[in-house]
């Protein structure tokens, strides 16, 4: 009886260790989607007054978390009866990887207007909300589709496993996905009004906390266009890998070449053999639309 207790134990123990070395697999995988998950939402969730930062972002995540929630049992049920779609969808979400950093680079070689919303001192309370409302619901639709592409990046990286170690490794990323990255975002969005308060600290001109204040908050535009130039380029990466590792003929192709510049080359390539197809659809849909 106690020889088998101890057993049980030690499967324990080492279903532990499978799924620590499997999180951290699967935890490079998905760190370009996260990066990038981190950019977009660190600049939907700006332009809004201070006092509402955090409830927006609060209403954010917990869209976020009802996103991980929906698409988790669907992620599982097809792992668990049909393996191979995990593939073909994450074929697919490199392909709307590939397109979105493709995308981010073609409007900076071609920049154009885009209409941004942003709550003025001037407006109304029912504005505000309306505008507020509109960003939320926005946001929860991108961070959807980000989680689907997290959640099936970290699962197949796991596919071949048994299916409880897919479900807490997954879960475990998909978790990260959500408090991480919104930590971060909260941080981020908040840094200017820390800056300010150093900055009012005390009324000593050109002290210590004045530097740092007037450093942080000048630095806040700059962190989330870091950000954005980051993630695009893990976005390409990330598109590129899933392309090299699961297409054998690209993999055959480019094995030559030092893996980063082949997942790159090949990220980069069928983005943008992407982003005139889906800009041409786009154009077709506003004309029908319209």
């Amino acid at each position: 009886m106690a020889s088998g207790f101890f057993a049980l134990l030690d499967d324990i123990a080492s279903m532990m260790d499978d799924v620590a070395v499997m999180t951290k697999v699967a935890g490079k995988k998905t760190a370009g989607i996260l990066g990038d998950d981190l950019a977009v939402n660190a600049e939907k969730a700006s332009g809004f007054m201070a006092a509402r930062e955090i409830p927006v972002l609060w209403a954010i995540t917990k869209g976020s978390m009802l996103n991980k929630l929906i698409i988790l049992p669907f992620a599982f049920l097809l792992s668990a009866f049909y393996p191979p779609a995990v593939t073909v969808i994450l074929i697919l979400g490199g392909l709307y990887l590939a397109y979105e950093g493709a995308e981010k680079i073609y409007e900076w070689i071609v920049p154009h207007e885009h209409e941004v919303k942003v709550v003025a001192k001037d407006m109304s309370e029912a504005e505000i909300l309306a505008i507020e409302k509109d960003k939320i619901k926005s946001a929860i639709v991108t961070d959807f589709i980000l989680s689907v592409e997290i959640v099936i990046i970290a699962l197949g990286t796991v596919v071949k496993e048994d299916i409880w170690t897919q479900v807490i490794v997954v879960s475990i990323i998909a978790l990260i996905a959500t408090v991480g990255v919104y930590g971060i975002v909260a941080l981020i969005v908040r840094m200017d009004d820390f800056g300010t308060k150093l900055i009012d600290f005390n009324e000593k001109e050109d002290s210590f906390s004045d530097k740092v204040g007037h450093f942080l908050v000048m630095a806040l535009p700059k962190v989330v266009k870091s950000l954005s130039v980051i993630g695009t380029i893990a976005l390409i990466l990330v598109a590129g890998g899933i392309f090299v590792h699961n297409l054998h003929f690209i993999h055959e192709w480019l094995q030559a070449l030092p893996s980063i510049v082949a997942e790159f080359l090949t990220g980069l390539v069928v983005g943008f053999a992407c982003l005139p197809i889906v800009m041409g659809f786009k154009k077709v849909w506003k004309k029908v639309k319209g």
